[in-house]
């Protein structure tokens, strides 16, 4: 007698998905219909994805999905929360976007501390439109805009929005993982079930990043590009709790 122990999680469609091989959005994508499964809240979640790589998170996620203007993740998720406050309601948002066009919008609805839940994917680039420098570029790292390599005095600092957000009053839970190993892997999914439990008990704003790898623009394979995740992304971007005031609520 055969078991299955390991099959497409129920609210995951049977869908070809767009990703370049070895994206982490796929990961990250089976990680959310998992929990989202495992709290059965499938009929009260609302997914808000704006512009970037996941705009297409309705053809994968069968669940309601709401699309945002680039940027404006934070701003629609509010809105449906605050109109449907029964509703589960997360954003999934690339650092292109979220660190970028959508920064105002995010430092302003975490600060208020909206209950809603970001699921933050940074992968260093401006991954759909060919490999731009994004804010979250590292140090040196090339990109089709920097071909030789970040320079902090012409294009500053990586931004580390994490540790911004975790200073406003708003937030309540943010923590950092990575999707390069199984053991990362599964510390990924705890963190994105903490943070849909947060909101569920109505603590407040909650956050999880996700570093992921993106071969295609950082010109790697697949598994050079987790190896560099974990020998120098996490140097600048540190995986683990960044803050936690669940148990102070």
């Amino acid at each position: 007698m055969t078991e299955t122990i390991f099959k497409r999680p129920k609210y995951l469609k049977d869908a070809v998905f767009h990703y370049c091989p070895g994206c982490g959005h796929g990961i990250t994508h089976r990680l959310v219909a998992e929990v989202i499964e495992e709290l059965d809240i499938a009929d009260r979640s609302i997914c808000v994805p704006p512009a970037g790589c996941a705009v297409l998170a309705y053809d994968y996620f069968d669940i309601d999905v709401g699309e945002a203007a680039h940027g404006r993740g934070a701003a629609v998720a509010t809105g449906l929360k605050r109109v449907l406050p029964d509703r589960i309601v997360f954003t999934y948002q690339g650092d292109g976007d979220m660190a970028a066009i959508g920064t105002a919008e995010t430092i302003h609805a975490a600060n208020r501390g909206e209950n809603i839940t970001t699921i933050f994917i940074n992968n260093g680039t401006y991954g759909m439109t060919g490999g731009q420098m994004a804010p979250t570029t590292l140090v040196g790292q090339k990109s089709t805009t920097t071909p030789g390599g970040r320079d902090t005095k012409r294009d500053g600092n990586p931004l580390r929005l994490s540790e911004m957000l975790a200073l406003l009053d708003g937030t309540i839970y943010i923590e950092r993982v990575s999707v390069t190993s199984p053991k990362n892997i599964r510390a990924a999914k705890k963190a994105i079930k903490k943070a849909f439990q947060i909101q569920m008990d109505r603590l407040g704003y909650s956050l999880v990043e996700v570093l992921s790898p993106c071969p295609t623009n950082w010109k790697m394979s697949p598994v050079d590009s987790c190896k560099w995740i974990d020998e120098y992304m996490t140097k600048t971007f540190p995986i683990g709790v960044i803050k936690d005031n669940s148990e102070n609520k």
